[in-house]
């Protein structure tokens, strides 16, 4: 179920995630964000009481965004590859799109800032695992997987690949080609769970 969000709050977040690509997470503040936005603090606790809940907000978002995209593709009637390489294709085109996104999942400092946060973004890895178990499993099952290793050390083996290429990508400021990076990374991947 899609997550409810005006377009005030979704202006808000897409604010927040600008502070958090240029001044990482010490420098998203509610004087910061009124900057950006070009209104009072005030304005800004209309809609969420504190940092923690924009940020909830934004993982919020981006977890029914994914939910529903990776949903659409898993639904296809095409063979375990060809949903791999879709799935892994939408998600670095989103995150080419939206690059603050990879700022608010893939920093440390995040991870300490608060239980619901941890929670949130424990959950955005349920969603993309709750599709790639079930991908990997009828790959292997087809013959097209190798079944050497388990699904589950297949998926985090896939999830940390991805992990590492996104972290990379975040620390070299977002100047490389992450289309290009993504697919070489999908095609290493698909040759070694290669059967």
């Amino acid at each position: 179920m899609p997550m409810e969000v005006s377009e005030r709050q979704k202006e808000i977040i897409n604010a927040a995630g600008k502070i958090l690509t240029q001044a990482g997470l010490s420098g998203l503040t509610t004087k910061n964000l009124a900057k950006e936005m070009e209104f009072s603090e005030a304005a800004i606790y209309r809609h969420f009481d504190s940092k923690e809940e924009i940020i909830l907000a934004l993982l919020g978002f981006l977890k029914s965004n994914m939910d529903e995209r990776l949903g659409r593709i898993y639904m296809v009637d095409t063979s375990a590859q060809q949903k791999f390489q879709a799935i892994f294709q939408s998600q670095f085109e989103f995150f080419r799109d939206n690059p603050h996104f990879v700022v608010a999942v893939f920093s440390d400092g995040l991870l300490e800032e608060s239980y619901k946060i941890n929670q949130a973004i424990l959950d955005l890895m349920q969603v993309k695992m709750k599709y790639l178990t079930p991908l990997v499993m009828q790959g292997q099952q087809s013959g097209t997987f190798t079944q050497a290793i388990t699904t589950e050390e297949l998926v985090h083996i896939i999830m940390g690949s991805f992990r590492l290429q996104m972290f990379k990508w975040r620390i070299a400021n977002f100047q490389f080609d992450i289309i290009r990076q993504g697919k070489n990374m999908i095609a290493a991947l698909l040759t070694l769970m290669a059967s």
